[in-house]
């Protein structure tokens, strides 16, 4: 095997090391998470295990990061962003960021279409959001909330919820959202918060 490949997999320890220690999970969580044993993330993260493709496909989908930031893999010479639209409920998701953990953003789309009846929703988490374009109809626990352009709501997600377009028509909003609860903290504009 070439030297700079044995470079690239001599990284790959440290870096699953970080990622675990930086989401405070013990070897044991992330061996019940990706059915990988104790010892052997232990001699992944310490070098004394060559990473292979069963192993670090487990850890990419734990930890949440693309294979490529596992192996650290060079970009390659396009530096446009490629987005992968998620198809769910009925509704587009078009994620914004790609860092693990943390805040997420999204850009989400509801299609035009007849009144739809709530069915609502509980996950963990925290979930901010702006409403870009259309009317939004929000429900959340026993509020029934209609949002234009421009309004912002903010709700623990754990709360029974479910987000429609409010006269039909499409519907596009920003959505933050925080898988831990985090939450968005906004700033008034001289800079104290409020």
């Amino acid at each position: 095997m070439s030297e700079e490949i044995d470079t690239v997999l001599a990284a790959v320890g440290p870096r699953l090391r970080a990622l675990r220690r930086q989401r405070g999970a013990t070897l044991a969580a992330v061996s019940a998470e990706t059915g990988i044993s104790e010892s052997t993330l232990s001699r992944l993260e310490s070098g004394q295990r060559r990473p292979n493709l069963e192993l670090l496909l487990p850890l990419s989908r734990a930890y949440d990061v693309p294979l490529d930031d596992l192996v650290g893999a060079p970009r390659t010479g396009d530096p446009r962003v490629h987005l992968h639209p998620v198809h769910r409920y009925g509704m587009t998701f078009v994620p914004l960021t790609r860092r693990p953990g943390g805040m997420h953003a999204y850009k989400m789309l509801i299609p035009a279409g007849g009144p739809a009846e709530p069915t609502p929703q509980t996950h963990s988490g925290y979930e901010w959001l702006y409403v870009l374009n259309g009317t939004l109809r929000l429900v959340v626990g026993d509020r029934d909330l209609t949002l234009p352009p421009g309004e912002a709501a903010e709700f623990d997600t754990t709360e029974p919820h479910w987000l429609g377009s409010a006269d039909g028509r499409a519907v596009e909003l920003v959505i933050l959202f925080g898988l831990q609860g985090e939450r968005v903290h906004v700033r008034s504009r001289d800079g104290d918060q409020p």
